[in-house]
C-alpha cells in the first residue's frame, strides 16, 4: 500500500506527514502524534491520538533524523484521560535555528512512545494564517494523499477535509521544497469539498526526477496541503488494492513498523490484510517502495486482519540508514509498503 507518501501514511501521513513510524509495546493500539502548528524558533503544537490514559511522557527534541532519541528533554506531560489531546512545547535554544526538528514523546513507565518531525517555520500544514474562518471546522486540516503514479506523465491524488467552493493552484517541485515556488501545473476546484480525486500532469522539467513534491494552495482562502511521491509507475485503481475482490470495497491493507534491531531484524504489524493469502516480502533502498528489492521470505496472512511478523534485514542492506519494505501477494495483487530507520528501536 502506498504510504500516503510521505505523508501521509496510509500511515499518513502527512503531513508533515510523511515518513515517521510510530511504535508501541502492543500490536493492537499505536499511539501517534501529529503536528498542528509551529511558531518558528519558539513553540510547536502537537496532537496525540490513541494515547493510553494516566501515563506520563517525557518530551524530547533533537536534530532531524534522530527521532528525538537522546534529544533535549523539554518537559513531561500527563496523558490524562488518554486518546486525543493537544500540547504546545517550547523549542529548546539549541534547536531554534534548525530547519527541521524531530520530536518524541516517550513514557519511562509503560514504554509507549511516538515520534514525528516538523519544519521550523510558521504556519501549520494546510491551515492558513488568514482566510475564511469557518470554511472548514476549527482544527480540521486539509490533506492530500498519493493514489497512483504514471511515471513521468501523471500523478493521481486524493484530497481529504477540503473546504467547499475553493480553487487550488497545483504546484510541483523538487523533493524537499514542499512545492513552494514550484511549477504551476493547473488549478482545480474543490467543489463540494471533503474528498475528491484529481489526476495531474507532471511538468516537463520534473519528468525525470526520482521524487517530486506536490502542493495544492488556494490564493483566496490560504488553505494548502503538500505531499511528495516517487516518480515510479504504481498499480491502479489504488495503492494496495487489486482490481478484483478479497476485501470490502475501499479497504486498504497497511502495515506499521513495530520495532527494529539495527542491521538484523524488523518487526511489522499488519492491518486490514485479507485472509488466506500469501505475501512475498522484499526490502530495498529507501525511496524504491520495495519494488525490485531483495526477496526476504514469504508469509501467510492466516485469518487476515492484524498480525505481527519479524523479518531479517538482508546483508546487502544492513549498512543502509533507511530501508524500504514491501509485502505483495502474487496471487490476489494486494500489497503494502513502508520504510524504517535502520537503528534499534524501541
Amino acid at each position: 500500500m502506498k504510504p500516503l507518501s510521505s505523508i501521509l501514511l496510509a500511515l499518513v501521513l502527512v503531513l508533515g506527514l510523511f515518513g515517521p513510524v510510530y511504535s508501541a509495546p502492543t500490536a493492537q493500539v499505536i499511539p501517534t502524534i501529529s503536528i498542528v502548528s509551529v511558531d518558528a524558533g519558539k513553540t510547536v503544537t502537537v496532537r496525540t491520538a490513541n494515547y493510553p490514559a494516566n501515563d506520563s511522557f517525557n518530551v524530547t527534541m533533537g536534530k532531524f533524523g534522530t527521532r528525538g532519541i537522546g534529544g533535549t528533554q523539554v518537559t513531561t506531560v500527563n496523558s490524562g484521560t488518554g486518546g486525543a489531546q493537544t500540547f504546545t512545547f517550547n523549542i529548546p535554544d539549541t534547536l531554534t535555528s534548525e530547519r527541521m526538528i524531530a520530536i518524541r514523546l516517550e513514557s519511562p513507565t509503560s514504554g509507549y512512545f511516538s515520534y514525528n518531525w516538523f519544519y521550523n517555520q510558521a504556519a501549520s500544514p494546510g491551515v492558513p494564517n488568514t482566510g475564511n474562518p469557518g470554511t472548514i471546522p476549527a482544527g480540521t486540516i486539509p490533506t492530500i494523499s498519493i493514489v497512483s503514479v504514471d511515471a513521468g506523465k501523471t500523478v493521481t491524488i486524493q484530497t481529504n477535509n477540503y473546504p467547499a467552493n475553493d480553487n487550488f493552484d497545483v504546484l510541483m517541485g523538487k523533493i524537499g521544497t514542499r512545492g513552494v515556488g514550484g511549477t504551476k501545473v493547473t488549478t482545480v476546484s474543490s467543489g463540494t469539498g471533503g474528498t475528491q480525486s484529481f489526476t495531474i500532469n507532471i511538468p516537463e522539467a520534473l519528468k525525470t526526477d526520482r521524487q517530486i513534491a506536490i502542493r495544492l494552495q488556494s490564493p483566496a482562502s490560504g488553505y494548502f496541503s503538500y505531499n511528495w511521491f516517487t516518480n515510479v509507475t504504481t498499480t491502479t485503481p489504488g495503492p494496495g488494492v487489486p482490481t478484483t475482490g478479497g476485501l470490502p470495497a475501499g479497504t486498504i491493507p497497511t502495515f506499521t513498523i513495530q520495532s527494529v534491531v539495527q542491521g538484523s531484524t524488523v518487526a511489522v504489524v499488519t492491518r486490514n490484510f485479507p485472509a488466506n493469502d500469501t505475501f512475498n516480502v522484499t526490502m530495498g533502498k529507501f525511496g524504491t517502495l520495495g519494488v525490485g528489492g531483495v526477496s526476504v521470505t514469504s508469509v501467510s496472512s492466516g485469518t487476515g486482519g492484524a498480525q505481527t511478523f519479524t523479518f531479517n534485514i538482508p546483508d546487502s542492506l544492513k549498512g543502509e540508514n533507511r530501508i524500504a519494505i514491501r509485502l505483495q501477494s502474487p496471487t490476489s495483487g494486494y500489497f503494502s509498503y513502508n520504510w524504517f530507520y535502520n537503528s534499534t528501536t524501541p
